[in-house]
């Protein structure tokens, strides 16, 4: 009995990192957010995140913001002609049932004007507000790199 208590609070430790990369907002749910790290002096930083919307109605992010930076803008990258091209999104939708993955070469949120320089190994809170759902403040982890080091043991929901 002691050891099958054992195995399920072990099982429980393992599993926090990953619950901390986990933020939930009624039927949204945000996996993974995460921002590279920057020079100092560098003005703009990103950030990434994977938006579910389990729900039946379309919601979407309208805004952000962050006490590291002026301001957060929404932007879109696309490839043509073998240029890349960045465009300023009003909102990012997520229709109901879909996954949105806000990640390098496609959609981001810049954050522009930076206070100081984004440090590996910190947390960075970054408030979200959607249309239906509200607002919520989830934590970037700061790290080198293309993807966030959660996306190396497990997958977000698709």
């Amino acid at each position: 009995m002691l050891r099958r208590y054992f195995v399920w609070l072990l099982a429980g430790v393992i599993a926090l990192p990953a619950a901390a990369d986990r933020y939930e907002l009624g039927t949204l749910t945000i996996t993974y957010p995460w921002s590279r790290t920057t020079a100092p002096g560098m003005p703009m930083g990103v950030a990434y995140l994977t938006i579910t919307n389990n729900g039946k109605v379309p919601d979407a992010l309208v805004a952000a913001n962050t006490p590291v930076a002026a301001r957060v803008e929404f932007h879109q990258t696309s490839f043509a002609d073998g240029m890349a091209r960045m465009r300023p999104l009003q909102e990012i939708v997520v229709a109901p049932g879909k996954t949105v993955k806000i990640e390098p070469g496609g959609i981001h949120l810049m954050l522009v004007d930076l206070e100081s320089a984004l440090v590996t190994g910190k947390r960075v809170p970054l408030t979200l507000e959607f249309r239906l759902a509200g607002r919520i403040t989830v934590e970037l982890d700061v790290e080198t790199g293309d993807s966030p080091p959660a996306a190396e043991h497990s997958q977000p929901p698709k």
